[in-house]
């Protein structure tokens, strides 16, 4: 592809935004190596519709004997008609990694072999579109630019963080409660290096041109490789300035604008998903003016379903819905409950009360879950995470009904599901899958709870018997996902219109197609009695009926909803 010189005008721009005047300088390498890369641009696609929606699964979630996972991943999709559902598959690091269960990379530009190759990849693409992790803030210790770097070596000894141990770092944003600097023997000498992860992860320098100029060499090989989305992670740490709290910082921003404009010229169409687990107003600082993220995750939803649920009062949630402002033109909210990763509870900050988490905290340690923390300013080990499978998050201690636990579970996955954005359903949801207590055992990491893999033949045969609770919420689930493709108004523009005034047993959203032609009105009751509820009087006139059970209603003067129910009320204008 050739740049136009405003193309790289535009990136000159960005560069000097992330490395001050000196920046300049490096956009024509940029646009080189963009031209190598890419020698024809990416064709332009619609951004999204109502049909997308994205599996997020490691590469070996399902294991077969004799086969590469990925290629047994892909069996069992097809096999079970899971695949039909789903637009695109996040693929969580599939890289060779020393630790982190694949964030922590040897290799970006590597397919771990003990999962499969680049062919297994390209497998997988010619039936979905796929999502990768680009893990910016930190590479693995095992990795060449760190083993370059302890020998000395150009230009590696400017790609990491070299600090004072004796530096004042007591401002610094901390995500765990470990060291923030490790000890490092180099051919320099003894050398504390940034490690705001783990020892294993060891942060970048993103005032380093040459780092990002290797990381946008990973970006584009992706892109060539039929990623179609950019998973960003850890992005908010990428700017490091001691004496500020070196998490949001302005490079941070400027890094992420970088790639939008890069992807704007040379591939239209591929999107980038930031990941920054924070409170929610920082969290969507990323949008920036349009000119950032193409979607952000909403980290506030999972943990405040939760509360709703388990404390059979939606209003924290109904009152972030209510205020939560559209996204702007030209991206939209990455929706899910359940990830690799724990439910996190920064995004839960000013959003309940402290009386109000603490009881959430409990009622997931008496599920058996487990409550990750980080170093607070002080010094003090704060919470972090809820780590525990959203299934299990739902369950009624000491109750042998799984059929309600079920129903529970599905109801936060219909409103998940429903809700203005494209919707993420993380592997182990699809089939209500418990925690990994084992797991965790094995390996002393508290997130391995919600990191179980499958047996393809086990989960096969438990499918195939109906009646397990692996059969029924997936029947459940894919039900769910079938429907909502279906419909305009859940197009991830169309707009979402959310009833704070309603009891608190109810959280109440219509949702509208951009044309205005369907009308969708989403109720979901969080308590586990049967309520009823009289809608709004600009609706309650229309003859409706429910998406997910068939149900007709002439005039919607008074709804009823057994314990636990959603209903997708369709109103035809």
């Amino acid at each position: 592809m050739e740049w136009t010189a405003p193309e790289v005008d535009r990136l000159r721009q960005r560069l000097r935004e992330i490395f001050g005047p000196p920046g300049e300088a490096w956009a024509p390498r940029f646009a080189q190596l963009t031209a190598a890369l890419l020698p024809q641009p990416v064709s332009p696609r619609p951004l999204w519709d109502e049909r997308d929606a994205v599996l997020i699964a490691y590469g070996d979630h399902v294991r077969a004997p004799g086969q590469r996972p990925l290629h047994a991943l892909r069996e069992f999709l097809l096999q079970e008609d899971i695949g039909s559902l789903f637009s695109t598959i996040h693929l969580l690091p599939f890289f060779p990694a020393s630790s982190d269960d694949g964030f922590s990379v040897i290799d970006y530009r590597a397919v771990d072999p003990a999962i499969g190759d680049w062919d297994d990849l390209r497998d997988l693409g010619q039936t979905w579109d796929l999502m990768f992790d680009l893990v910016l803030n930190h590479v693995s210790q095992h990795s060449r630019w760190f083993q370059e770097y302890l020998q000395g070596r150009e230009p590696y000894v400017r790609y990491f963080h070299e600090v004072d141990p004796s530096a004042d770092l007591s401002a610094v944003a901390r995500p765990r409660s470990l060291p923030l600097l490790t000890e490092f023997a180099t051919s320099r000498g003894p050398r504390h290096v940034w490690t705001t992860f783990s020892a294993d992860q060891v942060d970048l320098n993103f005032d380093e041109p040459q780092v990002l100029l290797e990381l946008t060499e990973v970006l584009l090989d992706y892109v060539r490789r039929g990623a179609r989305i950019i998973r960003l992670d850890a992005v908010a740490y990428v700017g490091k300035r001691i004496g500020t709290s070196c998490i949001h910082q302005p490079p941070a921003h400027a890094v992420v604008k970088f790639f939008h404009e890069l992807l704007a010229t040379a591939a239209p169409g591929v999107l980038l998903l930031t990941e920054t687990n924070v409170p929610h107003a920082e969290n969507i600082r990323y949008f920036g003016d349009g000119d950032e993220a193409h979607m952000v995750y909403q980290f506030s939803l999972p943990p405040l379903l939760l509360d709703a649920w388990l404390n059979e009062d939606a209003g924290p949630l109904v009152r972030w819905l209510a205020e939560l402002a559209p996204a702007p033109p030209g991206t939209t909210f990455f929706n899910f409950t359940a990830s690799h990763d724990g439910v996190g509870v920064r995004p839960l900050e000013g959003l309940v009360p402290a009386e109000r988490f603490q009881r959430l905290s409990e009622a997931i340690r008496a599920r058996g879950g487990l409550i990750s923390t980080r170093r607070g300013p002080g010094g003090e080990d704060l919470p972090y995470e809820l780590n525990i499978s959203y299934f299990d998050a739902l369950a009624d201690p000491g109750s042998p009904d799984m059929a309600r636990q079920v129903r529970r579970f599905l109801s936060t996955q219909a409103l998940m599901l429903a809700l203005q954005g494209i919707p993420g359903v993380y592997f182990s949801s699809l089939f209500g899958a418990g925690n990994d207590l084992d797991g965790v055992r094995q390996t002393g990491q508290a997130r391995r709870i919600n990191r179980r893999k499958f047996d393809r033949d086990e989960l096969t045969g438990t499918l195939a018997q109906g009646a397990t609770r692996d059969a029924v919420v997936l029947a459940d689930y894919r039900r769910l996902l079938a429907a909502r493709r279906q419909q305009p108004a859940f197009h991830p523009d169309g707009p979402q219109q959310v009833w704070a005034d309603v009891p608190p047993w109810l959280v109440a959203v219509l949702r509208t197609s951009p044309d205005g032609r369907q009308r969708i009105l989403v109720l979901v009751n969080v308590s586990d009695r049967p309520q009823s509820w009289k809608p709004a009087p600009q609706i309650g006139d229309r003859p409706a009926r429910d998406l997910l059970s068939g149900r007709v209603w002439p005039t919607l003067t008074r709804v009823e909803l057994g314990p636990h129910e959603t209903l997708w009320l369709e109103s035809a204008n």
